[in-house]
């Protein structure tokens, strides 16, 4: 059994579940990512499953930056009501669930634009990340629409989670490798240190791990959030400024 695949999996049902409850004015409603509603943030997270099921079902990013890219997929398909959106999402994400798995076993390298260049089986870590991400944080209060408790954030899910964080961060903040050392204490469920960087200045920046998910999107201030820091000022500047998408 894959961790990842399974952490996929399971917060799939978790979107399924929500989505069949959500009433025509919660689909329309703007979700935590800035332009997006509910029902865009779900046409997103279809899209990213074709990419790995077929990928000629979506208009060409390719060269694209990755904010851009994933912009234009959205606004692609700004025409499907909430049900073909939901229906959409439901049979991809089984498909895509199989190939991801296949995917998982593959030795090599892939590379993935400015989000760098990563093994394989790291991918449905990454997926795992987007829904986690999404689903908690751009759904529900205080960023997001809905009301109510956001689901489990449990150790199940957030080791997977965290695996893309510790892969994605060196590669896509390469200004902040060459400004410090880090080292990430990330303390309750899935507890682990995430280190990197070669410079000269360090940090050290402690947080739960969903707190540590929502300050490195760049979705809460270390303040809110209740983040622990101490360092070297440069170090310390950069670390606020880390973003894992």
């Amino acid at each position: 059994m894959n961790p990842a695949i399974e952490g996929v999996r399971a917060d799939r049902d978790v979107l399924l579940d929500i989505c069949w409850r959500l009433r025509p004015s919660d689909w329309a409603a703007a979700s935590g990512c800035e332009g997006w509603t509910v029902k865009d943030l779900v046409a997103h997270l279809g899209a990213l499953f074709w990419a790995v099921v077929d990928a000629s079902k979506l208009p060409d990013i390719s060269g694209m930056p990755t904010e851009a890219g994933q912009e234009m997929l959205v606004r692609s398909r700004r025409d499907l009501t909430p049900s073909a959106v939901l229906k959409d999402y439901a049979e991809v994400s089984e498909m895509a669930l199989e190939r991801l798995a296949e995917l998982a076993e593959v030795d090599m390298e892939l590379p993935l634009g400015d989000l760098g260049t990563y093994p394989a089986s790291v991918i449905p870590s990454a997926y795992s990340f987007d829904h986690y991400t999404h689903i908690r944080a751009d759904l529900f209060r205080p960023r997001g629409p809905l009301a109510g408790p956001p689901p489990p954030a449990d150790e199940f899910r957030l080791g997977s989670v965290l695996d893309w964080v510790e892969a994605a961060l060196p590669q896509q903040n390469p200004a902040a490798v060459d400004t410090g050392l880090f080292e990430l204490q990330v303390t309750g469920p899935a507890a682990r240190v995430i280190s990197f960087g070669t410079g000269q200045s360090t940090a050290t920046v402690s947080s739960d791990a969903f707190s540590l998910i929502r300050w490195v999107t760049q979705r809460g201030t270390w303040e809110e959030l209740g983040v622990h820091a101490a360092g070297d000022e440069p170090a310390l500047s950069a670390a606020r400024k880390l973003k894992v998408f």
